[in-house]
């Protein structure tokens, strides 16, 4: 194997990104594996844990790709690392991707054929390329990202910021070269305490914990301050759905998981891709954190030997993905995995394992299709004793109220997000007010006594219920205030009352109609807000409950609406909202399911 080390590709500006090349033996041409990353190509990747412990190096990756005959190839995003230039998250990589590609094409050693593969920003700057169709992309493994739409996963959902980008961007500016180069600088950032920086939202520049390091300030700042959609959202890098139509004609891989922050992006694309173009994909579904996928357990939840990656969909991740680029990049006749493999979460005895975590259990599942054969709606309605139940309201004038605080948001506990350290987790947790999660008052009740939440459940479940698929809950609401927030959790509640939180969602009030033009609440009209959490796939064993939490806030996981219907991120005068939702025959909140029949399950993946 031959390294070419740091060799600096020029970009269409005159920027240099700084690449490894590891070449296989003998004359070649040869097909070539690529991945961009910004968390420094020299050392190894998180997604590279096996289920033994062994953590793979970019050496030890190389050599298996250069021993089946690939060109293995790393490289520093813009700004990071080795690479010049300044980083501006998520702006460059489409074009930086495409000269990138470009240059590869025309290198001797290679073929014409090109893979990109990565985790998580790693496979955003593939999409990112892919949307202005390069030269010699022939195929490509999004692994826990890949934007769909990031104004509406991945920044912002439902009209709410996510607020791991402050986290991500305060860690993240700690290996910037401006701190590299002054260790001054990352003295300072490590003197900031971030959890007291979370108690004095919304950050302003020259008054946030990154201000030491300007142009991370500067573009967080920014994705904050643009909550309409807009032009700033369109941009390939972010905005794949509006390039669907541009996309290559090759077979993907897409892979996430169920307490993923990057859900409905892989839905989304695994979606778009079988519809636009005729090669064969696949999609992986697992129980796991971000990238997480030899973890059985998420959050306080175990979810069995059965939900590891290795051993149970293939024989370890690199094996899965040489075995894919023989098929994508060398013959297309191989033989091809089933196109969907998804894990049915649930089925277990809910004892507690030796570290306390609640035995939760699961499957995989084959299938042709997601969602799932078989799959159809179950309509829940919202009754005002706090019932859900399959019958729509009676009564012409059935409503409930709370009071939502700005200055005393619901916390979040756990859920389908990622890179919130040192403040959040993510991951499935009894929903109560414990001490070790950050905003709670560590009390330990359950977080639906809670006054500013309206918490709705089933009787005790007759039988099995999978639900598995997209899902939605339509509230008929008003308010007091111009704008406030309404976020909704499924939640699958253990004959103990153990309430593990499943999926949740967000909707900005001012966004209800629209993403584009933002109107603001009449006080007292009665309005439709539409929520859309995260798709599951879990099965609410008999005996369970299925839960419906509904509340105004959910942080730090999104920033806290000011219900004063000021600008994004400029809030100077919160105030508290009387929020009412509406249970009647006329205004019927409603949960509406995706589930599937017990006759109608698939049969369990082989292990």
């Amino acid at each position: 194997m031959q390294t070419l080390h740091n060799q600096m590709i020029a970009m269409r500006d005159g920027i240099h990104l700084a690449t490894d090349i590891y070449l296989p033996p003998g004359p070649g041409p040869f097909p070539v594996v690529i991945e961009r990353t910004p968390y420094d190509k020299s050392k190894p990747s998180r997604s590279e844990i096996q289920l033994d412990g062994q953590h793979i190096s970019r050496e030890q990756m190389a050599a298996r790709f250069t021993a089946q005959g690939f060109v293995a190839i790393f490289q520093d995003c813009r700004g990071r690392y080795a690479s010049e230039g300044v980083f501006i998250k998520y702006t460059a990589e489409g074009e930086d991707g495409f000269d990138t590609l470009a240059w590869i094409v025309e290198q001797p050693w290679c073929n014409g054929k090109i893979g990109g593969m990565g985790l998580s920003y790693a496979a955003h700057t593939q999409l990112a390329m892919a949307c202005l169709h390069p030269p010699g992309l022939s195929s490509m493994v999004l692994d826990s990202g890949g934007f769909a739409n990031a104004y509406q996963c991945g920044i912002r959902q439902g009209g709410a910021f996510e607020l791991k980008q402050a986290t991500w961007a305060w860690r993240q500016a700690k290996e910037s070269p401006a701190v590299l180069a002054n260790p001054a600088i990352l003295e300072a950032l490590e003197q900031e305490d971030l959890h007291q920086w979370f108690t004095r939202m919304p950050w302003q520049a020259g008054q946030s914990p990154l201000r030491h390091v300007p142009e991370y300030e500067t573009y967080l700042l920014e994705q904050w301050a643009q909550g309409d959609f807009g032009p700033y959202w369109q941009s390939p890098g972010i905005y794949a759905e509006g390039h669907y139509q541009d996309l290559p004609d090759i077979p993907v891989l897409f892979m996430s998981s169920w307490y993923d922050a990057y859900v409905s992006s892989t839905l989304a694309n695994y979606s778009a891709f079988c519809a636009g173009t005729q090669a064969r994909h696949q999609l992986i579904m697992g129980p796991w954190l971000h990238g997480d996928r030899n973890i059985t357990h998420s959050g306080e939840v175990e979810f069995g030997a059965l939900g590891a990656f290795d051993g149970q969909v293939a024989r370890d991740w690199l094996s899965c993905r040489l075995d894919w680029f023989e098929r994508a990049l060398k013959d297309a006749s191989l033989p091809a995995p089933a196109p969907v493999k998804v894990f049915l979460m649930g089925g277990g005895t809910g004892a507690r394992d030796e570290q306390g975590r609640l035995q939760h259990g699961g499957r995989w599942l084959e299938s042709r299709q997601w969602p799932l054969h078989g799959s159809q709606a179950l309509t829940l309605y919202l009754q005002e004793d706090r019932r859900l139940t399959d019958t729509c309201p009676r009564n012409d004038e059935g409503q409930l109220s709370y009071h939502a605080d700005p200055a005393n948001p619901v916390p979040t506990l756990g859920g389908a997000l990622t890179s919130g350290s040192p403040v959040f987790v993510g991951g499935a947790f009894d929903q109560r007010e414990r001490a070790d999660f950050f905003g709670t008052r560590g009390d330990n009740r359950p977080l639906n006594e809670r006054e500013d939440i309206l918490s709705f459940q089933t009787p005790p479940l007759a039988e099995d219920l999978v639900v598995a698929g997209p899902l939605q809950i339509e509230l008929w609401i008003d308010s007091d205030a111009p704008d406030t927030d309404f976020t909704a959790k499924l939640v699958d509640v253990y004959p103990d009352g153990y309430a593990m939180n499943i999926t949740d969602g967000i909707r900005r009030a001012r966004y209800r109609d629209s993403w584009e033009q933002p109107t603001l609440l009449t006080p007292g009209e009665r309005v439709k807000v539409v929520i859309e959490p995260f798709a599951t796939c879990n099965l609410f064993k008999r005996g369970h409950r299925l839960r419906l939490d509904i509340a105004s806030s959910n942080f730090p996981h999104f920033d806290v609406n000011p219900n004063s219907g000021e600008a994004q991120g400029q809030a100077q005068h919160p105030r508290v909202a009387r929020n009412t939702v509406h249970m009647s025959r006329d205004h019927a909140s409603r949960l509406i399911l995706t589930v599937l029949p017990a006759q109608a399950l698939p049969t369990p993946a082989a292990d």
